[in-house]
């Protein structure tokens, strides 16, 4: 039986607080590595911790244990980052919604693997949303109404190849059966027009960045 939602906490720096705040009640945990430390941080009960915990202490790891948590080791080389061993552990949940909670400092490489991540199809089966300090970051395909505030900023950008048919409502700037290429400017500072807007791909895949900050930045 599949999960409904499964939170993903990621390493690096500890991720906003308010972010924790956003969680459904009785979603599973999964841990990445120093993501442990994160997630008892903001008091999450954790079901699954992976990674090759390198970052993560000892005594997060004990008292992890001690809690019944279900601890994934791996080599410390190995041929994916610990975000990714724990979304894997996530998609074979088959939950409805996978939910990543993570910081948008660090390593740039990181932050961009860590983005063209969330699109892989192999998670496909599962809406996909993350919250990457002040902003927010959603996995589109098909059709998708996003929730926000009139005025707020939202990119969209087509990753994994160009996105053709797309169409928007509720926001300032719209685009009516449009191809969005990869390394395009094209879906770049659109901004909500109402508290919802609705995207429509008919192929392809968007992230929609929304970065959290003020209106009126240039395109």
């Amino acid at each position: 039986m599949s999960e409904e939602v499964v939170v993903v906490v990621s390493g690096g720096d500890l991720p906003a607080p308010r972010s924790a705040l956003a969680l459904p009640v009785g979603a599973t945990v999964i841990a990445a590595d120093k993501g442990l430390e994160h997630a008892l941080a903001l008091g999450l009960e954790v079901a699954v911790a992976v990674g090759d915990f390198d970052s993560a202490s000892p005594e997060a790891l004990a008292v992890a244990e001690a809690a019944g948590v279900r601890v994934e080791r791996h080599a410390t080389e190995k041929d994916a980052t610990d975000l990714e061993l724990a979304l894997d552990v996530a998609s074979t949940m088959r939950p409805d919604r996978i939910l990543v909670l993570a910081d948008d400092g660090g390593r740039l490489d990181h932050l961009v693997s860590s983005l063209l991540l969330l699109a892989s199809d192999r998670y496909a089966h599962s809406q996909i949303d993350a919250f990457l300090g002040d902003a927010r970051v959603h996995v589109l395909r098909g059709e998708r109404e996003l929730d926000g505030d009139p005025g707020e900023l939202v990119t969209l950008l087509a990753v994994t190849g160009p996105a053709e048919g797309v169409a928007t409502e509720g926001l300032v700037y719209p685009l009516r059966g449009e191809t969005l290429e990869p390394g395009s400017s094209r879906g770049v500072s659109n901004v909500f027009a109402t508290t919802r807007a609705r995207v429509t791909i008919e192929r392809g895949v968007l992230l929609a960045v929304r970065p959290g900050l003020e209106p009126g930045g240039a395109k």
